[in-house]
């Protein structure tokens, strides 16, 4: 981030409104919702609500934790987006944990590249306990796996790109 020292005074606060307008613009250029920074006892929170507009929280963050500054440009790799608006993207059917392999240590059911049939499992999604098999729509190529093993999913969130 870059070194700023614009401030307002606003209820006995010093803030640094240039390092929040940059947070903004970057939960603006990643899609994110909120972006968080600590910086010793400084702790700014970013976060964009239900309009269009970032909403500003700053507060006092716990001395005994001080973050380190790399923590900063960890959300940049969100700024790929995933192609959720894809015609071939295999959405999830419900919510749960999605896990690429049957087992730990085993083959992932699917990689990039590779050619599936219809009715070929493509992943597990684990909800309420009970592991539900994923399968293929249709034959095709896979061209992308949207997802990690062990992430959480949505429902209708795009999981792999058969195309």
């Amino acid at each position: 981030m870059a070194e700023s020292k614009a401030t307002t005074r606003s209820s006995g606060m010093n803030v640094d409104t240039a390092l929040v307008r940059e947070l903004a613009e970057l939960l603006v250029d990643t899609g994110l919702t909120e972006i968080e920074v600590e910086d010793g006892e400084r702790k700014i929170k970013v976060s964009r609500g239900g309009g269009a507009a970032p909403v500003f929280h700053q507060a006092p963050a716990p001395v005994a934790a001080p973050a380190p500054a790399a923590a900063a440009a960890a959300p940049a790799p969100a700024a790929a987006p995933a192609p959720a608006a894809d015609p071939n993207a295999v959405k999830s059917p419900m919510v749960g944990t999605c896990y690429l392999a049957p087992e730990p240590g085993a083959a992932n059911f699917v990689s990039v590249g590779q050619t599936v049939k219809e009715g070929d499992t493509l992943l597990i999604i684990e909800a309420m306990k009970v592991m539900n098999p994923i399968h293929a729509p249709r034959g095709g190529t896979v061209t992308a796996v949207l997802v990690e093993n062990a992430q959480p999913v949505e429902f209708d969130q795009p999981l792999v790109v058969i195309a």
